[in-house]
Formats: structure tokens, sequence, C-alpha cells
């Protein structure tokens, strides 16, 4: 092949390799942590004809997702008096304070979208929410219900339901055992996740957890996958017969976490490979180019 033809192709092959190196870390890091699952709007609007109130929730906005990128919960306030904002926002507590953050900062153009100038509303996603509302707005009880849903699968044959209540009870334990008011495990085929609002003291945790998982249990019966939301806890399960599978469970328990490890070596293998191959092609790019020209100056 000649020198003409054949530079253009290396070009392209280099140009490719490229692309490969770039692509295969987003394939590999794709999560579902930011799904809208749920969102809430109060029914008053803002009355601002002088834009106090969208200027202090703008900059209320910017301050929660400058801090999800540094913890997991926090909580601001933005105005003063009854121009006053408070906010929130929680991340689910096996994220990594980049995805956290990535997930935080979506929400306020979906608040906007979603709720226009509602004077308070909540957007919750698979792995974060923000809140925020007035000064004054009405406050309702921690176990107040905001949102849950229920498989539309009932679980068949024996054992069911004790195997659900087991895991909540270790899941209403764990809760309040740890420092991030976070838990997530399994108990023969029952996969459970809970957590509770950062502020929330952790007997306080524990009682909303309760609630949930009565509430749950109520309303969902023997549905093999349900969640609860309340006002400062929610709780999930999700039964599976056969055993729970490993890409089921989030990085936080250990499977997950050796799913997540054994996804990070294949993405630095895949990435090494490309790596080589795009060095051998742009070395091979320029010694075409270094024969080309030296044949025109009669080397």
């Amino acid at each position: 092949m000649g020198l003409l033809t054949e530079q253009p192709l290396l070009l392209l092959l280099c140009v490719f390799f490229f692309t490969i190196l770039g692509f295969f870390p987003s394939v590999i890091t794709d999560a579902d942590y930011t799904n809208l699952v749920y969102k809430g709007c109060a029914d008053q609007k803002f009355e601002d004809p002088t834009g106090i109130y969208s200027q202090n929730l703008n900059s209320l906005f910017d301050s929660l997702t400058s801090q999800s990128a540094q913890k997991a919960f926090s909580t601001r306030t933005s105005g003063d008096g009854q121009n006053a904002i408070t906010g929130w926002y929680q991340c689910r507590g096996d994220l990594t304070n980049n995805q956290c953050y990535d997930c935080v900062s979506r929400i306020p153009k979906m608040e906007n979208k979603l709720c226009g100038k509602a004077i308070a509303a909540r957007v919750q996603l698979s792995g974060c929410y923000l809140r925020y509302e007035v000064a004054g707005f009405k406050q309702v009880s921690d176990t107040e219900l905001l949102y849950k849903v229920c498989g539309s699968i009932k679980a068949s044959g024996a054992g069911f339901e004790q195997k659900r209540d087991s895991a909540f009870d270790m899941m209403e334990d764990g809760v309040k055992s740890g420092s991030s008011l976070f838990y997530t495990g399994t108990y023969q085929s029952v996969y459970v996740l809970g957590q509770c609002e950062g502020d929330l003291a952790t007997d306080d945790c524990g009682d909303c957890v309760k609630s949930a998982v009565q509430k749950v249990t109520s309303d969902c019966g023997d549905s093999i996958s349900g969640q609860i939301y309340l006002h400062k806890c929610y709780i999930s399960y999700s039964y599976y017969p056969n055993g729970v599978p490993n890409d089921s469970l989030p990085s936080s328990s250990s499977s997950g976490t050796e799913k997540q490890h054994t996804q990070r070596t294949v993405a630095i293998a895949v990435g090494g490979i490309a790596a080589l191959g795009f060095l051998i092609v742009c070395l091979l790019f320029a010694r075409s180019a270094m024969k080309k020209r030296g044949g025109k100056h009669g080397y």
C-alpha cells in the first residue's frame, strides 16, 4: 500500500482508538441514581413582583449544589425574615461525593420545570433528593407519607413474610447502628434499604423506619417489592425467590462492591489495551510520515 493511502488510514485508526478511550469509561460508569422517583409541589405559587424570591431560591440552589460535592446531607437558608427560603438535600449513603454532586446538581432545573414557582417543592431521584420551603410553610410530621409503590407481583409459597419481616428487623437495627443513618442488606432472598434524613437522631431514625415498615407491610401485603417514602425517611425491599442477583445490589453491599471493583478492573484493562493500540498506531503514523519526508529530501 502506498504512503498516500496508508497515512489517511493510519490517521483514521488513531481517531478510532482515541474515541474508544473516551467511550469505554462512560459505558462502565453509567448509573441509574439520577432516575426520577417522584415530585411533590405545593399548590401555592410565589408572588414575586420584585424578584426577591427567585433570587433567594437560585442562591439556595447554588449553595446546596456546591455542598453536595463535599458531603451527603446539608441544609441551608437563603434570605431573611419572610423572604427566607430553607432547603435540604440528601444523597443515598452508598454514593461517592462525585456521584452525590452529579445527582443533586440535576435537580434545580428539574424542580423549576416540574413545580414552577411553588413555594415548596421536593424532587426525589433514585440516589438523592432536594427540597425547599419558604418561611412559615406548614410543617408536617416526620412520618408523613409522601409516596409509595407496591410491586404488582405477589409472593407465592410459604415463608415470604417471615423472611421479609426478619430483613426489616435487620434494617431497623442497621440504620441506628451506623453514623450515616443508612443501611442495606439481605436476608434469605430479601434485599432491603433504609435511610433517614441526616439531621435525625438515631432513635428518631429508628422510629421513622419502623413507621415506614408498618406502612409498607400493611399497604403492600405480599407484594414481592415495595417502596415507602416518609417525610424524614424511606425504605425499599425486593424479594428474589431464587436468590438476590449481584446486579440488583448497590455498591454499598459486599456483592455490589465486588461488582464495582470488577467493573473498575475491566475498565482499566480495556483502557490499557486501547491506549497501547493508540500508541502503536500513532507510532506507525509518525514512522510513515518520516519515511515520506525522508524520501522527498533524498535520505
